[in-house]
């Protein structure tokens, strides 16, 4: 059976031409700082963000937490949305890798009201820790893979500004959004201290996130990376992967915007089925069912369709390259069998 896999955007797999490309890669020793494809990545994302440094990471968690290392010190506080990528799948990172305590944020969409980030900013007192940073995800992966708007970034950062904090975001899907949107990833890098993103997502890059920021950010990153265990050596072979992807799968994420807003608009009609459209916004469909998530997919498994599901009532799909057009309307057929 040819299954139809909306688990995730992870699972896209390298493209004929993306292989050629990384078979052929010039190498050297990136720890030394010698691979020719690593540091042209490095420059093409500096270009890209418009930030002066740029370190190539193994995974968009080891992106996050080392802004997160360098941003801050040990027995300080930072304040994410209570269900970002950060709060939700790190592992408690922050605190086991830098010392400092989280304060989740409930956001609209993965959107955090600055009023109440303003108010959640900890004044200099004796008992409190301080508050050092913000983080942002962009797009918002748990809450639909919504855009975070470019005003509404924009309030946040000054926010930190008025109050001497950092801001990172979390760009794992940055791409998306700026597809979605019309801004350049560069304009949303302006609002931040510091930028993340993924090759390994949607762009279809089988490793590598990568970490952008001010010089001495960056220095201070790279040797945390390998404290961490995230020396590379003869990465290049890695590198030219996410070359390829940045500079050929961009635009493409645009077909997988389509099929997920299809996808979505066609099961909302099912009786099972309950989606808050305005959240349908990029790649990621995140809806909830009036039966258990867990036997729904179990039987969309069955049929040859791979999802999600995060808890009792709540399914997750993703759209991505490996999925066509022709998968979506046989995806949305196969939904359409379930009884409810």
């Amino acid at each position: 059976m040819n299954m139809i896999d909306l688990r995730s955007d992870t699972v896209t797999r390298p493209s004929p031409e993306m292989r050629e490309a990384m078979a052929n890669a010039e190498v050297g020793d990136d720890v030394w700082g010698d691979d020719p494809t690593v540091n042209l990545l490095q420059e093409k994302c500096m270009e890209l963000t418009g930030k002066p440094a740029a370190l190539f990471v193994t995974s968009g968690c080891m992106g996050n937490q080392l802004a997160i290392k360098c941003h801050t010190n040990p027995a300080e506080e930072i304040i994410a949305e209570w269900d970002s990528h950060i709060v939700k799948y790190e592992i408690a990172g922050p605190s086991f890798i830098s010392g400092v305590q989280v304060m989740p944020l409930k956001g609209v969409h993965g959107v955090m009201d600055p009023d109440e980030i303003t108010a959640h900013i900890r004044p200099d007192w004796y008992h409190y820790p301080k508050t050092s940073l913000v983080c942002i995800e962009n797009t918002h992966n748990r809450a639909g893979g919504t855009v975070y708007p470019l005003d509404e970034i924009k309030k946040v950062s000054k926010v930190c500004r008025d109050n001497g904090l950092k801001l990172h975001i979390d760009g794992a899907r940055i791409f998306n959004a700026s597809v979605e949107s019309g801004v350049s990833v560069k304009e949303y890098a302006s609002c931040a201290d510091s930028i993340t993103f993924c090759f390994s997502k949607g762009l279809g890059a089988p490793v590598g996130s990568i970490l952008c920021g001010e010089t001495d950010f960056i220095t201070r990153a790279h040797k945390f990376r390998k404290i961490l265990g995230g020396g590379m050596r003869q990465a290049g072979i890695i590198a030219a992967g996410a070359l390829y992807a940045i500079e050929n799968n961009v635009d493409r994420l645009r077909e997988d915007h389509n099929n997920a807003k299809h996808f979505a608009a066609e099961i909302s009609r099912l009786p099972y089925v309950v989606i808050d459209m305005e959240s349908v916004q990029t790649n990621i469909v995140v809806f909830n069912t009036t039966r258990d998530a867990s036997k729904i997919k179990e039987m969309l498994e069955g049929k040859g369709v791979l999802v999600t599901n995060e808890g009792k009532d709540r399914m997750r799909a993703v759209f991505h390259m490996d999925v066509t057009a022709e998968e979506t309307r046989q995806a949305i057929e196969i939904f359409k069998t379930i009884k409810s």
